[in-house]
């Protein structure tokens, strides 16, 4: 802002764009007192706003013109910046509730507070971008109030200094079309003016009409203007809500045009003196001299008064959670209409005095060095100049990826607002996990957790930054999104399950069996790579089969089998703890064959003699139940069982696949073991992972 010589203060310029007029005041601060250097009012020479929107640029900007430069030549300074509101037309609100938990009791710093308030805001603004999805224009958030902060749970004035578990907040942000903030720009730009400070009209005028000592009643505040009527609910010490009703005093002297037959401006004239005098005269389009009764203009205009208090009170309800509020303050000249604060009483039902116009009652702290009246009509303009005091915010531009972005500055930007405003997807600036593997085991839900990923690479002006880096007007940021880790993955041998093993009793003797794992009802190696919403189970017990299998013993036909003591087939289930016994025709198990029978002249004992019995004189029997396993390897990648023997070697796979070694079809034959390269005679064991292939 510029400073005058002569004052002590720093001087402040603030306009009130207003339907009907511009007001210019100039101004400073003095402790708690705002003095009033100079304030001029120029009224539109043509319809230029309509409905507190600019319809002509150049005209409102020529206007604002006349007014700052009547204001210079008072006090002998240049005015370069400006402080301006945007009026409630088009206005659109959302409120919205944020929480973050901190798991454990913190101190809340001045950080914490800031990053919830901005959570609320970036949710209020997903909000407003879902409802608003189907409209073409594009919004900006322009401003934001803090409605209430919650400390674990219960309501709190000021969360700094404070231990929390969970801390809130709940938020009202604000939001205005593209085309009504450029409006404003432009027309202040045509004039040589900068913006130093935007804010809403509901803001401007609560900040003088209802000061902080009154927020904590339920009052509605109303700035009656000539395009709309703004409006403001306050309670608990906090702005509740904001909202607005497209109807003002403007529709007032349009009816009074249609029926004294006039134009607009002389329409508005006979208004004003229809509150002054008994009889007004003025002069018709057809250049005729005319005269009307105040009585009969009141007459005209009392049902359209009506219906503007019952839309009011209607949106008052509406905003105050359907019902009336204590008290309604009026400001700005179309509240001076008579008969109105009286219908908004009873719309509401409320007592009458209860509804007042506030102007000189609120203004014990403003001095005006001019020979000015206080009154509603002022309370605006000196709020307008007020909130710079209050909260020094403009839009700047900055250069984001490459792309030119506009933000409601609020001195606390960073680097995060920048990239909501341009679009950039909020998971883009932080680190993404890549996806979880789902899957069931036994029939539960598990996930593999992918891998934290890395986070976005940012500079602000070509330097490294993070997130929440404060900006600045021009400053050039580019975001580089932030990666996903690497996918969930897991292995059935990693599964707590796969070391879980159960006993059963094998013809009087303890066998350990490890437990099969099958995947969508194949069985599968510990090296098994779990895939998406694979279904695991981790088999608690064998068949039959599966166990002389697992044992590597052979039983004939006339092999009689029991599992608990009852008569049973290959394909009976045994389970932990139970016991299977097999025994010959004759009733007699496999390891009670007799040394005398093992010594006898027989095939048998030359079959023993044949595969090296030993000094004990076991039978073949006992040698395969006592020594000989199966084991199952992965072979390309699919489970291959070995069986029949003690041990095993790496060449003893290829009589288990089909893989024909007499017809060549490459320049070798490529054999690894456990991702390394293989030897033939090596040892293999139980889900070992082989691959053999030709190489081409």
């Amino acid at each position: 802002m510029t400073d005058g010589k002569k004052y002590t203060g720093q001087l402040v310029f603030g306009l009130d764009i207003g339907t009907r007029s511009i007001v210019g005041t100039v101004g400073y601060k003095e402790g708690d007192r705002f003095i009033v250097v100079a304030q001029r009012v120029k009224e539109h020479e043509t319809r230029a706003m309509l409905d507190g929107q600019i319809h002509d640029i150049i005209a409102v900007g020529e206007t604002i013109r006349v007014v700052k430069e009547q204001l210079e030549a008072v006090i002998g300074r240049k005015l370069t910046d400006v402080c301006i509101a945007a009026a409630g037309r088009v206005l659109r609100t959302v409120t919205t509730h944020v929480e973050y938990p901190f798991g454990s009791d913190k101190e809340i710093g001045q950080e914490d507070v800031y990053a919830l308030v901005s959570a609320g805001v970036e949710k209020a603004y997903e909000e407003f971008l879902e409802s608003a999805k189907d409209e073409e224009t594009k919004f900006y958030c322009v401003g934001h109030s803090v409605v209430r902060y919650y400390l674990n749970g219960y309501p709190m004035g000021n969360l700094e200094g404070h231990k929390a578990r969970t801390v809130g907040v709940d938020l009202i942000a604000t939001f205005l079309p593209e085309d009504v903030v450029d409006g404003l720009y432009k027309a202040v730009e045509i004039a040589g003016l900068t913006v130093a400070n935007m804010t809403l009209e509901p803001i401007a005028a609560i900040q003088v009409a209802i000061p902080e000592r009154f927020r904590m009643l339920n009052i509605a505040l109303i700035d009656v203007g000539a395009g709309t009527s703004d409006i403001s609910i306050t309670n608990d010490g906090c702005i509740l809500a904001y909202g607005m009703i497209p109807i003002a005093g403007d529709v007032l002297t349009e009816n009074i045009a249609k029926h004294c037959l006039v134009d607009f401006a002389t329409a508005e004239q006979i208004k004003r003196d229809a509150g002054l005098m008994d009889i007004v005269s003025f002069e018709d389009i057809m250049f005729l001299p005319q005269t009307i009764a105040s009585s009969e203009v009141l007459a005209i205009t009392d049902p359209i008064v009506k219906d503007m208090a019952k839309q009011v009170a209607e949106k008052i309800k509406e905003l105050n959670g359907g019902k009336a509020v204590s008290a309604v303050f009026v400001v700005g000249g179309g509240g001076k209409i008579p008969g109105y604060t009286q219908a908004i009483s009873e719309e509401l039902g409320i007592a009458k005095e209860r509804v007042a116009l506030r102007g000189e009652e609120v203004m014990q702290q403003i001095v005006f060095e001019e020979d000015i009246k206080k009154d509603s009509l002022l309370v605006t303009p000196i709020g307008i100049c007020l909130n710079f005091y209050e909260q020094s915010n403009n839009f700047i531009f900055v250069s984001f990826n490459e792309s030119k972005v506009k933000i409601y500055d609020n001195n606390k930007l960073t680097v995060a607002d920048a990239a909501m405003q341009a679009g950039f997807p909020n998971d883009g600036l932080f680190p993404k996990r890549g996806k979880a593997l789902a899957f069931t085991v036994n029939g539960k839900n598990r996930i593999a957790r992918g891998e934290p990923g890395e986070g976005a690479t940012i500079t602000i002006n070509g330097n490294a930054a993070g997130i929440y880096a404060p900006i600045h007007a021009n400053d050039i940021i580019r975001v580089t999104e932030s990666t996903a880790g690497a996918e969930g993955k897991l292995t059935i041998g990693e599964l707590p399950e796969a070391g879980d093993s159960f006993m059963v009793n094998v013809n009087g003797q303890k066998v350990q069996l490890p437990k099969f794992a099958s995947v969508n009802g194949q069985l599968q190696s510990n090296y098994y790579e779990i895939q998406q919403n694979d279904a695991v189970e981790m088999l608690n017990y064998y068949t039959v089969q599966q166990l002389t299998e697992f044992m590597d013993v052979t039983l004939d036909l006339h092999t009689d089998i029991y599992v608990n003591n009852e008569l049973a087939s290959m394909d009976t289930p045994v389970y932990e703890n139970f016991s299977v016994t097999w025994t010959l025709g004759n009733g007699l198990y496999y390891e009670e064959s007799t040394e005398s029978e093992a010594q006898s002249a027989n095939p048998a004992e030359e079959n023993i003699a044949e595969n090296g019995g030993n000094d004990a004189g076991e039978t073949n029997a006992e040698q395969s139940f006592a020594s000989v396993h199966s084991i199952i390897v992965l072979v390309n990648g699919k489970p291959v069982q070995l069986s029949g023997k003690t041990s095993y070697i790496y060449v003893d796979v290829f009589d288990y696949i089909d893989f024909d070694l007499t017809r060549p079809k490459g320049k070798g034959i490529v054999t690894t073991l456990n991702g390394r390269q293989a030897q033939y005679m090596e040892p293999v064991y139980d889900s070992d992972v082989i691959e053999i292939y030709w190489q081409e």
